[in-house]
């Protein structure tokens, strides 16, 4: 009954991805990657929340309460709340970036701005070696969900399956498809976690019998000490890098600043659906206190406490979650390798190409989840702090006008060196998150080198106008060779007035 329900869902949403693959205008290289730049707010919306509550907030939200107590749940609810704060200010201004330099990707806005093809190369590199491990915690979430259905699937058929699945998003519409089936997506996966805390409460026989002193373990519902510490920093951290590492994925493709930031206001409603989380991570934790993976602590609730047919489409939503990040993770390495690393191609070769890049993407992230599993979290922690190392670059490109291009792009290569170091050696700093202090690091280097040699004046993004008029951009768009010229021009004197 499982297999049946999920199988029925899989197939209503490949038809929503071969629906969304006839209404888009041709097949080009901008269609692929940003939706030709034309979403309205409904679909950023969703295609934004199909981002932030991916599998991670059905599966690894509650692998985290169960593995590690109230510190998972604190920062992981507490740094999504903060973002969207900086999300309504933010978000807008990473747009603009996009749209006034033409660009489609992170790198291309860096190269365009600071005028250096070092830097584009840089954060592009930055980009691939950050999404790996996001594509390999969206393939532990799919392997446990798959293989808790008792489908007979080994790990490898488990994430051959979900791979090709996400490929086949992609290959469809590029992003439309993920932006549609995520109407879908949202639409189960709020209705199964409210499904499982709601069954957890009543089998429990109240709240208190769930969350009370006699049910949850002391440790598991305080913080103290470096953990405290810890989640504050990881709180601030995680905030600042999801919109200038992850946004650009779902922002670029909006038809204007004002769509960016209309969806960003009803995002925290998603946030409801934390407390059916928690509940039901709790009563695993309480009932099932000896599973052999945290991983599966969701869906042994699910499965315990629901009939079969309603874990069929809990299941599916969580399936789905992980499937559609998986493929616009997949779209976003495609288009940092194809517009950078492939300059000067023509648009049907990138086109083509781009499909290629996402299958190899797919494939590497599999591996790495066959022969590297992790606690989903600590997965999660590996991807911000090297995604966090473009932050100091973002905030150049929004807010200042002399930034040394040399100076960013060295302190994004020595960041990305730290935060592997810090990861691989787990080294603490008093519990500050090890990301923070690598990000910081890689600033200190950026601000050094441009004390010692300023780079030339540039109008910073955020005082340009809000509504930047196509002959205005700083680099016209691809023409059908796809060469794309260096040269920006510069803002009028009356939008960089004042710029520090």
């Amino acid at each position: 009954m499982i297999a049946a329900v999920v199988a029925l869902v899989l197939a209503a949403a490949m038809l929503l991805a071969l629906l969304a693959g006839r209404i888009s205008r041709g097949g080009g290289i901008s269609e692929f990657l940003v939706g030709g730049r034309s979403f309205p707010a409904w679909l950023i919306y969703f295609l934004a929340v199909g981002e932030v509550y991916s599998i991670g907030a059905m599966i690894g939200f509650p692998s985290g309460v169960y593995a590690e107590g109230a510190s998972s749940a604190v920062w992981f609810m507490g740094y999504i709340l903060l973002a969207y704060v900086l999300g309504y200010f933010i978000a807008p201004l990473v747009w603009r970036a996009g749209h006034h330099y033409d660009a489609m990707t992170i790198p291309e806005v860096f190269g365009r701005h600071f005028r250096s093809r070092g830097i584009e190369v840089v954060a592009a590199l930055t980009m691939v070696v950050a999404l790996i491990p996001w594509g390999q915690y969206q393939f532990i979430g799919l392997r446990t969900v798959l293989g808790a259905m008792d489908l007979r699937l080994t790990p490898l058929q488990c994430v051959v399956t979900a791979g090709v699945l996400g490929f086949l998003y992609v290959a469809v519409s590029g992003v439309r498809s993920p932006a549609f089936v995520s109407v879908l997506k949202d639409a189960l996966m709020v209705l199964g976690v409210a499904a499982v805390g709601i069954a957890a409460v009543m089998k429990a026989g109240g709240v208190e019998e769930v969350t009370g002193a006699h049910a949850v373990p002391l440790p598991s519902v305080t913080l103290q000490g470096g953990q405290l510490t810890y989640t504050l920093t990881t709180i601030v951290f995680q905030a600042v890098v999801f919109y200038l590492a992850f946004g650009a994925a779902y922002i670029f493709p909006a038809k204007s600043e004002a769509a960016v930031k209309s969806s960003t206001v009803w995002m925290p409603l998603y946030m409801l659906m934390f407390p059916f989380l928690v509940l039901a991570s709790y009563w695993a934790l309480a009932e099932k206190p000896h599973l052999k993976d945290p991983n599966t602590a969701f869906i042994a609730a699910a499965r315990a406490l629901l009939p079969e047919w309603l874990v069929g489409f809990v299941a599916a939503g969580a399936a789905l979650s992980g499937v559609l990040v998986l493929a616009v993770t997949a779209l976003n390495v495609s288009g940092v390798v194809t517009r950078t690393l492939m300059r000067g191609a023509r648009t049907d070769v990138q086109r083509r190409t781009s499909t290629l890049v996402v299958a190899g993407f797919v494939v590497v992230a599999a591996l790495l989840t066959l022969y590297a599993a992790a606690l989903m979290l600590t997965v999660l922690n590996l991807t911000y702090m090297l995604l966090a190392q473009l932050v100091p670059a973002w905030i150049s490109v929004l807010w200042f006008r002399r930034t040394s291009a040399a100076g960013a792009a060295c302190g994004m290569a020595v960041g990305v060196v730290t935060a592997i170091v810090l990861y691989v050696r787990e080294t603490e700093f008093g519990g500050v998150n090890p990301g923070l202090v690598s990000m910081a690091l890689n600033a200190a280097v950026l601000v050094v080198w441009t004390l010692v040699r300023p780079g030339e004046a540039r109008g910073p993004v955020a005082l340009l106008g809000s509504r930047v008029p196509a002959g205005d951009r700083a680099v016209p768009a691809d023409d059908e060779a796809g060469r794309r010229p260096d040269a920006a021009v510069q803002p009028d004197a009356e939008d960089t007035a004042g710029a520090p």
